[in-house]
């Protein structure tokens, strides 16, 4: 069993983790869905303002917060080798790492930007709002599979 705290870290990892899941969740389930219904000025004038208010601390300690926690937990991982939870602490660390924060980086972020770039009211807004919500969509749903995956390997760990 994992103790002491080692076993903080894993159970914060628990909490972030599973709460950017619900966050992610949340967007996969029905806020896509909602900004897709909406005409395309609209929907993409809703995403610019969704857009900036993740980046406001709240979110960002939570979703960063958890990447720095997934990460010393795998250091940990890696230097202590416990007898027990080893697999799944770094099967963890490793969706979460990879399969959040990082597709975040390389998949989410950039169709952001790209959408950032481009006026509500414009054509090219609204021939690229379609693909948008299509793409970042799925990717959303990535992401959300691997940060609730993570919780779920931590909390096999502590098991």
């Amino acid at each position: 069993m994992i103790d002491g705290p080692y076993f903080v870290l894993t159970v914060l990892g628990v909490l972030g983790t599973g709460l950017v899941a619900g966050v992610f969740c949340g967007f996969s389930t029905f806020v896509m869905r909602g900004l897709a219904t909406l005409p395309p000025a609209q929907g993409v004038a809703a995403m610019h303002a969704i857009n900036v208010a993740a980046v406001t601390p709240p979110f960002m300690a939570v979703f960063l917060g958890s990447a720095v926690l997934c990460a010393v937990i795998a250091v940990v991982t890696f230097v202590v080798w416990p007898d027990e939870g080893t697999v799944e602490l770094l099967v963890g660390s490793a969706l979460y790492l990879f399969g959040s924060f990082g597709l975040t980086m390389v998949a989410n972020v950039p169709r952001n930007d790209a959408l950032a770039k481009l006026e509500p009211g414009t054509s090219e807004a609204a021939a690229y709002w379609p693909a948008y919500v299509r793409e970042w969509t799925m990717w959303n749903h990535v992401r959300t599979v691997a940060s609730a995956g993570a919780a779920l390997a931590y909390v096999l760990a502590l098991t």
